[in-house]
């Protein structure tokens, strides 16, 4: 029965202590963010800044987290978004795989060009994979919003995150909607390949939204009115 009580009066005082916080997490909003990057951390470590987070509480750094230089946060960013069913190894070859195919690609478009063009065929597929994704993420979108009975599509600014989304998903989607007889890598490939050189399905469609967001733009007012 004592323990009981014990028991009973620690709950009564966690839920009093954190009772009047949300927090999604087991960690309370006073833990910080970890610092596992050695070029970060180097750089803390002369700054002023390392005496106000000395005795502070950190999280302990996820799995994914690593500071090698091999790691990429976004490419890990665009394999998550790929990933089904948590098959992440699958994820990962075919990631892999597909930034073979634009190495093969490019590589096959160099040996074919003409001497004066080679030097401007680009060979890393990891320039060509965040230039894509620069051609292919959307400055616009559009919300709706219902005023007066009548819904209205409203063009907004789009935050940097899910702009980043929507162009890696919808490249994505444009891979998949393929012949059965394509591999998904390889219409992956040729995609980056396409949105590369600004253009291909993507690029269009991003492209459409922006002139979809430009003739509403008369609604564009109601972004700043209430409901």
């Amino acid at each position: 029965m004592t323990s009981f009580r014990v028991t009973a009066t620690k709950t009564i005082n966690l839920f009093n202590l954190y009772g009047s916080q949300r927090c999604y997490s087991v960690f309370p909003e006073r833990y910080i963010k970890p610092i596992y990057r050695k070029e970060e951390q180097h750089d803390l470590w002369k700054s002023p800044q390392v005496k106000e987070i000395l005795y502070k509480f950190i999280k302990p750094a996820k799995t994914s987290d690593t500071c090698s230089e091999f790691y990429d946060a976004n490419i890990n960013l665009f394999t998550n978004y790929i990933m089904r069913k948590g098959k992440k190894n699958l994820a990962i070859s075919l990631v892999q795989e597909t930034f073979e195919n634009i190495k093969r690609m490019q590589l096959m478009q160099y040996h074919k060009a003409d001497p004066n063009l080679k030097d401007g065929i680009e060979l890393d597929p990891k320039v060509i994979f965040y230039k894509a994704i620069e051609n292919c993420t959307p400055v616009l979108e559009l919300q709706v919003y219902r005023k007066g009975g009548i819904r209205y599509k409203v063009p907004v600014a789009i935050h940097d995150q899910r702009a980043r989304f929507l162009a890696m998903n919808w490249l994505i989607q444009a891979a998949k909607s393929k012949d059965r007889t394509v591999h998904l890598p390889t219409q992956l490939a040729k995609e980056f390949i396409n949105a590369f050189h600004n253009q291909g399905r993507v690029v269009a469609k991003k492209q459409d939204l922006h002139k979809e967001c430009d003739a509403n733009r008369a609604y564009a007012h109601f972004r700043w009115q209430k409901q």
